[in-house]
């Protein structure tokens, strides 16, 4: 691609996201859901004004934005949320991975469809969209106890439905008969492996970190952090997720040579992010909508009351207060890239579902991209007031 086709593509991409980001404001529409709607209309799907080659940027463009708000999740677990709000986070985020399992597969069975195909979309249905959360909650300036819980959920959501989509996919292998522990391995992996990587990086990470400039970390320090730890996960094929939210985690609660450790990701975050959006947006075909059918309307279905019952579920087992609970599964709507790329482990796993499968994961993120930073949004009003002015585009997601 042409130097100067690539800087007027980029150009674009981020002048449009500045205009979604002024839209937002007038209209109070969640700047995640008008981007993804920007991408789609400058998409192949409808005004196709984008070159073919930037279908390719779309994969690099999705990590980089997401090991930065991985990163910041992490670092939203300090001691002292885990100690205010550690016990709903986990009930919470437990209930609703456990709950969507169950209430998809087993509704999607109790209608005729194969049970391989039920344990399979149970497990896709589990995964969040965590930039999309965290840009509602930042954008509406939310800093209070649900906010809290709300993006410690994230935090840590699809690592619990990592586990439940490779443990659903074991006994899909052990239905099908064969590759069980493959399957095992491959899961641990991905979890244990990350989990590794995200000590290994975080841990000097929060020792060295400040020294160089008092106070904070540089913008080239705090970036090699995160990109280091991302690429070290993809390169040993472990959830580059998981790894960069435990580095967060340990710089957040471990680090002492600066007062605050994420103002420089935050700083430089919402280009990315940007540019992450609009081309996840310009990605979706539309075209699939009309093919997930009767599987595809069952899938939103279970998949919306399963995250509002196991929300409810484990927000009452924990004690949060009846307001946070009725609203707490309505936030959790949003769902991207790690459903997508579940759905893509899948269809590799078992072919014959692979149709099916991806027609059913792009519908529905296509859905839930749209609609589920709305009810975020909706669910942040009912259960929570703003305490600070909304964060400015360049400070923050």
């Amino acid at each position: 691609m042409a130097p100067d086709l690539v800087l007027l593509t980029l150009g674009g991409i981020l002048i449009a996201g500045l205009a979604m980001d002024e839209l937002g404001r007038r209209t109070h529409l969640p700047r995640v859901t008008l981007l993804v709607i920007c991408g789609m209309a400058v998409g192949p799907s409808l005004l196709n004004l984008l070159p073919a080659e930037v279908e390719n940027w779309y994969g690099l463009a999705s990590v980089m934005a997401l090991v930065m708000v991985a990163f910041l999740l992490g670092g939203k677990l300090t001691r002292q949320v885990l100690a205010e709000d550690g016990i709903h986070i986990l009930g919470v985020s437990a209930g609703v991975v456990v709950v969507t399992c169950a209430m998809v597969s087993a509704g999607l069975w109790l209608f005729g469809f194969d049970p391989i195909l039920c344990l399979l979309l149970g497990g896709i249905a589990t995964a969040t969209d965590p930039a999309a959360t965290q840009d509602v909650v930042t954008r509406g300036g939310y800093e209070g106890p649900f906010s809290r819980t709300l993006l410690g959920v994230v935090a840590i959501d699809d690592a619990w439905g990592l586990i439940a989509f490779s443990a659903l996919l074991a006994i899909a292998h052990a239905i099908d008969g064969h590759g069980v522990l493959q399957v095992l391995e491959i899961g641990a992996r991905e979890l244990l492996g990350a989990i590794l990587i995200g000590l290994a990086i975080g841990i000097p990470a929060a020792f060295l970190t400040g020294r160089l400039r008092q106070g904070e970390p540089t913008q080239a320090e705090a970036l090699g952090v995160v990109f280091l730890c991302g690429g070290l996960a993809l390169l040993f094929e472990a959830s580059f997720l998981l790894a960069t939210m435990v580095a967060g985690f340990i710089v957040a609660n471990f680090a002492r040579h600066h007062d605050y450790a994420f103002h420089e990701i935050e700083h430089i975050e919402w280009p990315f992010v940007i540019v992450f959006f609009i081309l996840a947006g310009a990605s979706l075909d539309l075209a699939v909508l009309p093919q997930i059918g009767v599987v595809g309307a069952l899938y939103v279905v279970l998949r919306i009351v399963s995250r509002v019952i196991g929300g409810w579920l484990g927000g009452a087992l924990t004690g949060m207060n009846g307001t946070q609970r009725n609203w707490i599964g309505f936030a959790l709507m949003p769902q991207a890239g790690v459903a997508m790329g579940m759905a893509l482990v899948a269809a590799a796993a078992f072919p014959q579902y692979a149709d099916v499968l991806l027609a059913v994961a792009v519908g529905s993120t296509i859905l839930f991209e749209l609609g589920g930073p709305l009810l975020t949004q909706l669910a942040l009003e009912k259960a929570e007031t703003p305490s600070a002015e909304p964060s400015e585009p360049s400070e923050a997601t």
